[in-house]
């Protein structure tokens, strides 16, 4: 089970990320009123999708490579200090970009989620789970770090960055597929005003709690 909880965790956080109203299915539903067709809805998953994978496969590929090249010590306050810094300045600064009309073709709609997912920090939160070598030889052997090892000690880095990326990007698609379907059929876009939570608070409190969390433990 040690093996297994860390993809679970990469894909429940796409499953976080695919709630999220402004990473996605709330354009994908708003597309499908304006053209009154479900299709719609179903068209602009794909190119949410690879926006979306683009920016994790970033972030992933930057600290497989720091690793690398950093002593895990200095890797590890870099990390936190990125964490913590990128959740604050959200927390105080929280606009979203807003450049993308609804007229918008399949390149469009790419860059517009790989900017709302860089935006969000949205790659950031699965950086302590690749801070750790797959060697597991480090000067932290918290138990923490050494299960992340064992989940990935049969990985090469290229492998683990794409199977890393494919499994929350799976997480990230069923859920805003199926949250997507269910607002454009079902509940409207009116379900926001009764029903409102603010994901994007509790995401950037999470950044920082994360980043806390890794300097001290």
């Amino acid at each position: 089970m040690s093996d297994l909880w860390p993809w679970l965790a990469v894909f429940g956080l796409g499953i976080f990320h695919g709630i999220n109203p402004a990473m996605g299915w709330l354009f994908a539903v708003a597309l499908g009123l304006q053209e009154q067709k479900r299709v719609a809805v179903f068209r602009a998953l794909p190119p949410m999708v690879l926006g979306h994978a683009l920016s994790i496969g970033i972030i992933i590929a930057a600290v497989l490579i720091a690793r690398v090249s950093l002593p895990h010590p200095t890797l590890k306050i870099t990390a936190a200090g990125i964490l913590f810094a990128f959740g604050f300045y959200r927390l105080l600064r929280s606009r979203h970009p807003n450049w993308v009309g609804m007229r918008v073709g399949f390149f469009d709609l790419t860059l517009w989620s790989f900017i709302m997912a860089s935006a969000h920090g949205a790659g950031l939160m699965l950086v302590p789970f690749f801070l750790q070598s797959p060697t597991g030889q480090t000067a932290n052997h918290h138990e923490g770090h050494q299960m992340h090892a064992l989940a990935f000690a049969n990985f090469s880095a290229p492998s683990l960055l794409i199977a890393s990326v494919v499994v929350h990007t799976l997480g990230y698609l069923i859920t805003t597929a199926l949250v997507a379907i269910v607002v454009y059929e079902k509940l409207g876009v009116a379900i926001l005003r009764r029903a409102w939570f603010n994901i994007d608070l509790v995401w950037m409190l999470a950044l920082m709690i994360t980043g806390i969390f890794i300097l001290f433990f």
